[in-house]
């Protein structure tokens, strides 16, 4: 299934901007830039909004403007409004069994504990959905989650992220002309 809407994960406002939980924005942003468009605000998604044709195919990017735990209102909004069906979301989030520097492609799967995703899993009806997972690494403690999360990363660890949105917008190509497992295999793929 080609994505139709990608959604990137993140909480709004600039004391978030920078955090581990805004990965999902960072890629988002990104790939705007890739694809030479634009977001604007649009009340009626919840979100920030961008749209772009690609390989023919008009797809949303969308930044949820809800905070992380509400993420599921501005998927649903738009999907809903557009007709697109859960299997073609891609939602990108950051991932704390992951290692900065790593991204995963993977369908479906439960939310993990990460709290967008469980608003997402609720407001679609259904897991079935794609996940970019970008990995934050793990504070050590499930105590700790929360503060380390919310806040922002250090250089080092800001570059390894980077680098690997760098490394998951090279698939996109491949995830755009509907080839999931060659997408996955050149991102899970070291070297």
């Amino acid at each position: 299934m080609v994505p139709q809407l990608i959604v990137g994960l993140g909480n709004p406002g600039k004391e978030y901007e920078t955090t581990r939980h805004n990965a999902g924005f960072f890629f988002v942003d990104a790939l705007a830039e890739v694809w030479k468009t634009h977001f604007s605000l649009q009340t009626k998604f919840f979100g920030q909004v961008a749209k772009a044709n690609v390989h023919g195919v008009e797809v949303w990017l969308l930044k949820p403007t809800t905070f992380m735990n509400r993420s599921g209102m501005a998927v649903a909004a738009l999907a809903n409004f557009y007709k697109i069906s859960p299997q073609a979301i891609l939602a990108i989030h950051d991932e704390l069994d992951i290692q900065p520097g790593e991204a995963r492609l993977k369908v479906g799967g439960g939310a993990g504990g990460h709290n967008g995703l469980k608003d997402m899993i609720k407001a679609l009806g259904t897991q079935e959905f794609m996940r970019l997972r970008l990995g934050i690494g793990h504070p050590g403690h499930a105590s700790q989650v929360a503060n380390y999360v919310l806040h922002p990363c250090a250089k080092q660890e800001r570059d390894a992220i980077d680098n690997a949105i760098a490394r998951s917008l090279h698939v996109m190509d491949l995830l755009m002309d509907d080839k999931m497992p060659l997408a996955m295999n050149k991102l899970h793929t070291k070297g």
